[in-house]
């Protein structure tokens, strides 16, 4: 382990648990299904790792679905219904969250790892804190139990904005923050870690742009994996990520390449 690592800050949809962000994708589409204003998985992912809220919102925004809905609704939509959206979407989310909430092979490992050579453990989420009453106690069963958590709306600002990776780094102690790391699998993730002043380590195979489960992703051909990987690679990679892994059991030999000061 890094001798200078003072703390990693974990995402958890896409990076520990529920391998290809799955829970979040399903919960939105069937959210707009019901509203009669059908949405793409891509559109669901586009935006993913924001707040849920904010997320609502940007979908909302999109000239397609913005268009969708004046047609199905007779009106625009505003915030007034991107609130109503996010309180209805609670139940659903927290159910799809508990039934994706397996860890990514390695996950546990590699924070056992961590812990066991001095480093602290913190995470952070699009999800609020009741989606993720199921998660959290789920997670510690299956071995992997963060010193701290900050969850969506316990900050003035989400994602991309520095704020929830400054809570963990905070409540954890640890200093500088050039001296600890963030490791998401989304755009605005990688965001939130570079404005926050630390490493960045993109997660791609498992993330939400590739938004495969594991057993789809596994029963995808060699080529067609590949191709799809790269190109979520060098997504995290034109966000600025300082090294792309593809899941967390290599951030090991990720935490070697950085300079950690």
């Amino acid at each position: 382990m890094h001798p200078n690592l003072k703390a990693v800050v974990f995402d958890w949809a896409g990076t520990m648990i529920d391998f290809g962000s799955r829970a979040p994708v399903l919960a939105l589409c069937n959210l707009f299904a019901e509203q009669g204003v059908p949405i793409t998985e891509a559109e669901a992912q586009e935006d993913m790792g924001r707040a849920k809220r904010d997320h609502i919102a940007h979908i909302l925004a999109k000239p397609r679905v913005a268009a969708a809905w004046q047609e199905a609704k007779g009106t625009a939509p505003t915030d007034t219904e991107a609130d109503t959206l996010f309180e209805a979407i609670g139940p659903a989310m927290r159910k799809a969250a508990r039934d994706c909430a397996k860890l990514i092979p390695g996950a546990a490992e590699v924070a056992r790892d961590l812990r066991a050579a001095g480093v602290k453990i913190g995470s952070c989420t699009g999800y609020s804190r009741d989606m993720m009453a199921d998660i959290l106690p789920m997670s510690a069963e299956q071995g992997y139990d963060p010193d701290y958590s900050v969850c969506a709306g316990e900050t003035a600002e989400g994602r991309p904005s520095p704020l929830m990776a400054w809570k963990n780094l905070v409540e954890l102690g640890a200093w500088p923050a050039s001296a600890c790391v963030k490791v998401d699998d989304t755009v605005v993730g990688i965001a939130e870690g570079l404005a926050a002043g630390m490493w960045t380590v993109g997660v791609a195979a498992s993330g939400n742009s590739v938004g495969l489960s594991e057993e789809d992703f596994a029963a995808l051909d060699a080529a067609e994996r590949e191709r799809k990987v790269e190109t979520a690679r060098a997504q995290l990679r034109e966000a600025g990520a300082h090294v792309v892994i593809d899941t967390v059991a290599d951030l090991p030999d990720a935490l070697a390449k950085l300079d950690i000061g």
